[in-house]
């Protein structure tokens, strides 16, 4: 490879001696065009590999929720039925692995769509999963990059910081003394999960002749699942994502308190993503972020901010950022981490976006939201006058988004607003269903950090996406903004 000094090799040493000294990967000068394409093979094949894996998920399932009734019999108390059947199938979506452990994560980011019961149960699957093995570790740094991990780094962990459904986390350090992580995939789970899916969609079609199947819209949920594990299955798209979003950061000259990590190329491949390491305490880690003596509010609106300038205004946003991916740093900044799931919208949804924040923060005027919703088939064109609806949707919000965080939710007027255009038979993008999941984890941490809080309110948000008129709304309500 161009531009390498290499020492004299030494297998399975670490330190100097071995090491690449300048290496320059396959993704080294960026990543190529076609890399970036997510290539979803169809969910409508079904073959003998399907056939087997079939046999094996049932028997699983079988096994698992009966043991768990089995137990519920045995105890005659505790737990109902359901959670106890509930508890069992997630016992099997365990032991029948990411893609399981996958759609229990949906399930348990989606309570309101699912039963109690089942959603409470998936929370288990927001955990880690085990770990695999180090020697296959080192095959697959080979793979992709040509060489072991010892003539690539200064040192090199094989135990895992973090281990989940898709890929797990390697401390290492850098030939130049850079401390960096590689997030790794698990081998051959592009074809293992894709199996499984097809399998998940033919079931959901014939459960889509049910009610329950019906109701749940299993086959929009199968899709839904196999575009975004597909996404996540692209490390190449993750990590061009998370540099474009990490270089958007700073735009406008501000924001200096947020970041995220720097992704290394020269030693980034198909199946891995290198990047520069983070220490600090998760989101939600409440008592410890009051013992540093954090402000709680401050650091999210400052989040929140790069958040809303990423998803109106730049364009990839950050897709799932529960506790695990949104850390206050040891120096005091906060960083939004793993990219596997981010959202992009065009540029009319963009506009809708903007709408909906300039008419709650700044004037008020719902008659531009009233003419988007028709537009878009939210609600119908022949509903009445735009001046009468909007005159009505605003004796409804107002008073809503008047209050603080611990009373009114955003994210659930998103999600009202999302059911509706469901009912007149309009299709939001799923961007939009990924920004109301956003707006809810957002306001599980203001409950806890800033109880008294309105983010629906506070323009400081919108600074720079509308910056003369949040200038002029800032002055009449003589507010000043942090740095």
């Amino acid at each position: 490879m161009a531009d390498e000094s290499v020492l004299e090799p030494t297998a399975d040493t670490f330190g100097a001696t071995g090491v690449v000294a300048h290496f320059r990967g396959p993704l080294a000068d960026g990543p190529p065009a076609d890399a970036l394409r997510i290539d979803a093979p169809r969910l409508d094949r079904f073959g003998p590999s399907e056939l087997a894996r079939m046999v094996t998920i049932a028997l699983v399932v079988v096994l698992t929720v009966a043991k768990a009734l089995a137990s519920r019999l045995v105890r005659r108390r505790g737990s109902s039925w359901a959670s106890a059947a509930s508890n069992g199938l997630v016992d099997g979506f365990e032991v029948l692995g990411p893609t399981f452990v996958k759609l229990g994560q949906m399930i348990a980011s989606s309570p309101g769509v699912f039963p109690a019961p089942l959603a409470d149960a998936c929370l288990r699957c927001l955990d880690e999963v085990p770990p695999f093995a180090p020697d296959d570790v080192r095959r697959q740094i080979e793979e992709d990059l040509g060489r072991s991990p010892s003539q690539l780094f200064a040192a090199f962990d094989d135990r895992p910081l973090s281990a989940a459904s898709i890929a797990q986390v390697h401390a290492c350090t850098l030939p130049d003394g850079r401390s960096a992580v590689i997030k790794l995939q698990r081998p051959n789970i592009a074809e293992r999960m894709n199996t499984d899916l097809r399998i998940m969609y033919g079931f959901a079609r014939i459960t889509a002749k049910t009610k329950i199947g019906r109701q749940l819209n299993s086959v929009a949920v199968v899709e839904d699942l196999h575009q975004v594990t597909n996404e996540e299955l692209n490390f190449v798209l993750e990590a061009h994502r998370q540099t474009r979003f990490r270089d958007k950061i700073g735009a406008f000259g501000d924001n200096k308190w947020i970041t995220a990590p720097e992704v290394y190329w020269d030693y980034c491949g198909p199946h891995l993503i290198c990047m520069e390491r983070m220490t600090g305490t998760p989101m939600d880690e409440f008592a410890a972020l009051a013992e540093q003596g954090i402000d709680g509010e401050l650091t999210l609106r400052r989040g929140v901010k790069v958040w809303f300038e990423a998803a109106m205004i730049h364009g990839p946003f950050h897709g799932d950022v529960h506790a695990g991916n949104l850390w206050v740093l040891d120096d005091g900044r906060s960083t939004y981490l793993d990219f596997g799931i981010m959202g992009e919208l065009t540029d009319e949804w963009k506009q809708i976006l903007k709408d909906m924040q300039y008419t709650a923060m700044i004037d008020g005027d719902y008659t531009r939201i009233v003419r988007n919703w028709k537009n878009v088939g939210v609600i119908p064109t022949d509903i009445g006058p735009d001046e009468v609806v909007a005159a009505q949707v605003k004796l409804v919000m107002d008073p809503l988004l008047d209050q603080s965080i611990g009373e009114v939710s955003l994210g659930e007027l998103m999600k009202q607003n999302l059911d509706l255009a469901n009912q007149f038979g309009a299709t939001a993008p799923r961007e939009l269903v990924l920004i109301t999941k956003q707006l809810l984890y957002f306001e599980r941490y203001a409950k806890a950090l800033a109880p008294d809080y309105n983010m629906a309110r506070d323009v400081y948000l919108l600074k720079n996406i509308f910056p003369e008129a949040v200038a002029a709304k800032a002055a009449e309500l003589g507010v000043t903004f942090p740095d």
